[in-house]
């Protein structure tokens, strides 16, 4: 007879199919309405005699409210880490790495000597401690080769014990924007920009982005954004203001950005964030815009012009105090609207981006312009009032009082620091929403929701097949989401786990709310038993745990 093995273990386990994962012993705890997730493990030890193996049918019983089961999936990796790693990694060698999040109909197929897991998730209303049990039939009536198999009536149970608090945690207040690349949903569902069927496809996307993983800020493509493209490259076109010039006037037409608006708002989005208006790394040259001039489309601005073009400035004059007017009878005025010049300008790009700067200075008074930039001496210049370092520069910013910061991390951020590399430990990807909490921060930015192209834009590609661009980003950088045949976005094990580190953030400011910001602070330290900062902090999955439930005691 086959040797089964089932048992339950947390989320912040990665299950590899080699790996004995270790089984949940500590008790759990949750709020009211707040998703909790773990995970049903299983193996099949010795072969069974038949083949193919057993299926087995997953119920779970017991003081049930919300359930929902997913497969999580193995996704190659060719690029798990870059040469800036550290001790930390569960693994720098290519491999298969649990990622990947699917639809699951209740039934499991163990396979032999490899370990597989369920995501388990549970939601509650009633508070209480719930007693839960995960039972295991043999679903029976298998054929294979036109033979029923044997059955073996084998049965098995996983007891599981939650404790709901009599709490509703508080809104997720942080500013929180992925990337989101409309032009890489149009190319891999291979639809034509903004037809009816990539309008469903982005509502698709942008109600999980709120819904699933608290992005309430979404990047607007008011013309391509010139994002990770190639010198002289271009990413598919998806501008959706139309804009005209006749004899020398600009006019625009705003019914697309109006019908994304209402999307937006629709789907519970607070901040538009507008696409850059120069190019990337150094705001050399403008982004590409294609305008029709009497009468005849053509792409007025892009590589070809430069980034202080005096035509460049005169349209801008025309569109930003149009658009600005504009979204502000959209639903979204001054203070809900994110611009940005470009990202990370270096020592040798500062002149250039500060010239970019001064274009649009005036034009975008009373607005919030953001931008990447960890170089606290570039900050101390002047080159911008609101900076968003990336995690592993950020200490000089925090040391120096730097109010409102935001923070970001990707590609580069690989030793030391949070990540979400699908080879770190999950531990350190849930850490964010206690080290956000203990800074204060108000912005959280990452590049890649959903980019789905190589590096600098060269191809597309398929994200269920090349997690690193083409070789060049570490899986789990460029998107947190996968496309599903279905047209929705299924989600990763790490936009879940990130989940669970800003509902951490919010519990924290649920217990600030009762006791005090000064308390709170106090008892991280304590519970730490240091002081914690951005490359310095508990790095285990049990103290994430236990961390939360001595937090849910004390709401």
């Amino acid at each position: 007879m086959a040797n089964y093995d089932f048992f339950i273990t947390s989320s912040l386990e990665k299950v590899f199919p080699n790996i004995r994962p270790v089984a949940l012993t500590q008790s759990l705890s949750t709020t009211l309405e707040e998703k909790i997730s773990v995970q049903l493990c299983y193996f099949l030890e010795s072969p069974s005699e038949v083949y193919p193996p057993k299926s087995f049918k997953v119920e779970v019983k017991g003081d049930v409210e919300e359930v929902q089961l997913r497969n999580v999936e193995l996704i190659a990796s060719q690029l798990p880490c870059t040469e800036n790693n550290d001790q930390y990694y569960l693994s720098t060698t290519p491999g298969l790495f649990p990622d990947l999040l699917t639809p699951n109909n209740g039934i499991i197929r163990p396979l032999f000597n490899q370990f597989k897991s369920l995501w388990v998730d549970f939601k509650f209303s009633k508070p209480g401690v719930k007693k839960l049990t995960f039972n295991l039939t043999e679903c029976g009536n298998e054929y294979y080769n036109g033979q029923e198999l044997p059955k073996e009536l084998l049965e098995f149970t996983a007891p599981l014990t939650l404790e709901v608090i009599d709490k509703k945690l508080p809104k997720f207040d942080i500013i929180h924007t992925e990337w989101f690349h409309s032009d890489c949903l149009a190319d891999y569902y291979n639809v034509e920009a903004w037809s009816e069927k990539h309008w469903a496809i982005v509502q698709n996307f942008i109600k999980t982005a709120n819904k699933d993983c608290y992005i309430n800020a979404i990047l607007t493509p008011i013309f391509t954004q010139p994002l990770d493209t190639q010198v002289n490259g271009e990413r598919t076109t998806v501008q959706l203001c139309n804009i005209f010039l006749d004899k020398g006037q600009y006019s625009f037409d705003f019914s697309l950005l109006a019908r994304w608006c209402a999307i937006c708002k629709a789907e519970g989005i607070e901040y538009l964030e507008l696409a850059h208006l120069f190019t990337q790394w150094g705001a050399q040259k403008t982004p590409k815009i294609f305008v029709k001039e009497n009468g005849k489309l053509v792409k007025k601005f892009g590589w070809h012009v430069d980034a202080t073009d005096s035509e460049y400035r005169k349209f801008l004059e025309a569109f930003l105090p149009a658009l600005i007017k504009q979204l502000n009878l959209l639903g979204y005025d001054k203070q809900h609207l994110l611009f940005h010049i470009s990202d990370e300008p270096t020592e040798a790009q500062l002149e250039s981006y500060k010239k970019a700067k001064d274009m649009v200075a005036d034009l975008l008074k009373g607005c919030t312009i953001v931008d990447a930039l960890s170089s606290f001496e570039f900050y101390k210049k002047g080159v911008i009032e609101n900076p968003i370092p990336a995690n592993d520069h950020i200490q000089p910013f925090i040391d120096n009082g730097v109010e409102n910061l935001w923070t970001y991390y990707c590609v580069a951020q690989g030793s030391l620091v949070p990540n979400r590399f699908f080879s770190l430990p999950s531990a350190r990807n849930r850490i964010m929403g206690l080290l956000m909490y203990y800074y204060n921060i108000k912005g959280f930015l990452h590049w890649g929701y959903n980019f789905y192209n190589s590096a600098y834009s060269i191809n597309h590609i398929n994200p269920y097949t090349n997690s690193t661009a083409g070789n060049f980003f570490p899986s789990g950088d460029a998107y947190l989401v996968y496309p599903a045949s279905n047209y929705e976005a299924l989600l990763s094990l790490r936009a879940e786990v990130q989940t669970d580190g800003f509902d951490d953030y919010r519990a924290l400011r649920l217990l600030e709310k009762k006791m005090g910001r000064e308390y709170v602070i106090s008892l991280i330290d304590k519970q730490v038993g240091y002081k914690i900062t951005f490359k310095h902090y508990p790095r285990s999955s049990q103290f994430l745990l236990e961390f939360r439930n001595t937090i849910n005691t004390l709401l």
